[in-house]
């Protein structure tokens, strides 16, 4: 027995909130049914201080909604959508439940704007930095087709599995980057103030000091006298790479080289691959034409060639060819996932094919992800340790020659 607590709301629209002891979830929900209330929200409660901890914005995230927020928003408006509620009561429900001002705000506006006669997938286009383009478009063809509570599912899964992939990404890279910022500022100590204190002691006998020794001192200098002008130098390059990509042609340029980056240039396929199949599924699931999904699947993925190959794509599918074979001449999407879409489109189940190509490829970013993560590792540590070793050698060269200069 385990104690849950709850969110749910009664038959007038009430939120009431709570703890039941229950052997599993699904008794929670049954006991409040009999109850007479419509569950929200169920979950153990170190659960629910994780995913209010997880709801908190980054530090530096341009986003005034989070993704776990959005994903939290349409599972329980098609929970409330499929008990019979209203949209407009639903929405009012919500709109005091959503956690941020920002959010609560645009729920508001959303509201007043149903009830004035618009359609939802129209109020909610009124709010595309809280609701990308491809939410809209599928709350557009739920409204349309009378589904409306399938396609807040499929949103809320492709949310979710969306959210669980860049996650794994992020675990998997947390170590490296520590490990990385460990050999830095390391190497920074070693050079700034470890090397100068040995310097010292060879500065009567600089020309007889072993060459690595030189090398290894010139460069402890350079760092200790002129290292502000390094850093100054490094931010100007990084902000001039940055500006560069910004701009139409450097994002092209950098999208072309991490297609073909070595190690990183097939994860960055997958990756792409992933997202295209996932979100076309997705749209396609919730009845959005297929012309239609492939414009806003274009301004979904994230490198320009392949979202320009998609356009190019589109135009070959208004024209009645298929699908894969355009995908194919791109020559940017993995021989197995074309195939697998040609064979999503002679049986009439593109959008199961294509659900299962995301799937697939999910799990194939996983892997290399971790292979790439356990290779770089290493490197990590053998680059730091050959740095280190350089220095201690060229140290005790210039102790051991001591002893052969003439005084």
């Amino acid at each position: 027995m385990a104690f849950y607590q709850y969110r749910a709301a009664d038959h007038a629209g009430k939120i009431v909130e709570g703890v039941i002891e229950a052997e599993a979830e699904q008794s929670v929900v049954r006991r409040l049914h009999e109850m007479g209330c419509i569950p929200l929200r169920i979950a153990l409660p170190g659960d629910r201080a994780a995913a209010e901890k997880r709801a908190l914005k980054p530090l530096f995230s341009r986003r005034k909604v989070s993704q776990l927020q959005l994903l939290q928003f349409t599972r329980e408006l098609a929970t409330l959508l499929a008990a019979g509620l209203p949209l407009d009561r639903s929405l009012s429900m919500l709109g005091n439940l959503a956690q941020g001002e920002e959010f609560t705000k645009a729920l508001g506006a959303i509201l007043e704007s149903v009830r004035a006669g618009k359609s939802l997938a129209a109020s909610m286009g009124e709010h595309g930095e809280i609701f990308p383009k491809l939410y809209i478009n599928m709350i557009r063809a739920g409204e349309a087709g009378g589904i409306m509570e399938g396609v807040l599912r499929y949103l809320a899964e492709y949310l979710e599995s969306s959210q669980a992939l860049k996650e794994e990404i992020k675990s998997a890279l947390i170590y490296p980057l520590i490990l990385v910022g460990a050999s830095g500022v390391s190497l920074i100590v070693l050079f700034v103030y470890v090397v100068p204190r040995f310097s010292t002691m060879f500065k009567d006998v600089g020309k007889a000091l072993p060459f690595m020794t030189k090398v290894v001192i010139e460069f402890s200098n350079l760092l200790t006298q002129y290292g502000w002008m390094v850093l100054l130098a490094l931010l100007a390059a990084v902000a001039g790479a940055i500006y560069y990509w910004r701009t139409p042609d450097g994002r092209t340029e950098c999208d072309r080289f991490f297609l073909r980056a070595w190690l990183f240039g097939d994860l960055v396929r997958k990756f792409e691959t992933a997202r295209f199949s996932r979100t076309l599924s997705a749209l396609l699931r919730g009845g959005v034409p297929l012309l239609e999904a492939l414009g806003t699947v274009q301004g979904v993925v994230g490198n320009r060639l392949l979202a320009r190959a998609i356009g190019q794509i589109q135009v070959r599918v208004r024209e009645g060819k298929g699908m894969a074979r355009p995908l194919g001449e791109s020559g940017l999407f993995p021989p197995l996932a074309l195939n697998m879409i040609a064979v999503g489109e002679e049986t009439g189940k593109l959008d199961g094919m294509l659900a299962e190509v995301a799937g697939f490829y999910d799990q194939e970013v996983k892997r290399t992800t971790k292979r790439l993560t356990s290779l770089l590792e290493p490197a990590l540590i053998l680059g730091m340790g050959l740095v280190i070793g350089i220095v201690v050698i060229s140290m005790l060269l210039a102790i051991f020659s001591i002893n052969d200069l003439p005084f």
